[in-house]
């Protein structure tokens, strides 16, 4: 349950009402913000389709995401990163599709824990070139394939529920 967001040395905090010793975290350890595109199409069978792309350091299967940025909305540094890291523009929603958590390793063995919210992106387009192409691979994967590629528990289920939650052909489900 999320209490309240702030900034602290300029990273994005979240201040959240969880147990530290069930979720893996340290006592009073920070929970880093961080934000996330789900791209996602419509696909030749008319099922949902979305795109994972590879981290650069171990190769697993993620969605493209990163810390918030200066002079953009939540939405907007999702579709950024999107664009960054896999080369794809679009458009985010404006409401966040849920959130997930992980630990990022740091280069010095360290590790923060992040709690990465997700925006769905409509993608409009894909680039053949885009400024992180060397460093990552992309490709398009049915929900359910997608889901069972990425390692976090929390993450596969926002993944399975982006079909009812999403919907398909531009039009969203009624509550």
């Amino acid at each position: 349950m999320r209490i309240a967001d702030r900034t602290v040395f300029g990273r994005k905090i979240a201040d959240e009402a969880t147990n530290a010793a069930n979720d893996g975290r340290e006592p009073g350890e920070p929970i880093r913000i961080q934000y996330a595109a789900l791209p996602h199409r419509l696909s030749q069978t008319g099922s949902l389709d979305v795109m994972l792309i590879t981290s650069r350091d171990t190769g697993r299967w993620v969605l493209p995401k990163g810390w918030p940025m200066r002079g953009k909305t939540a939405r907007e540094a999702a579709a950024r990163e999107a664009y960054e890291e896999a080369g794809l523009i679009g458009q985010a929603d404006a409401a966040a599709l849920g959130s997930y958590h992980y630990r990022k390793r740091r280069r010095r063995g360290t590790s923060v824990l992040c709690r990465v919210e997700v925006f769905p992106l409509d993608v409009l387009a894909e680039l053949q070139r885009w400024p992180e192409k060397r460093q990552r691979r992309r490709s398009w994967f049915s929900v359910e394939d997608a889901a069972g590629l990425v390692d976090e528990t929390e993450l596969k289920a926002l993944i399975l529920a982006a079909q009812a939650r999403i919907g398909l052909g531009g039009t969203k489900p009624a509550d």
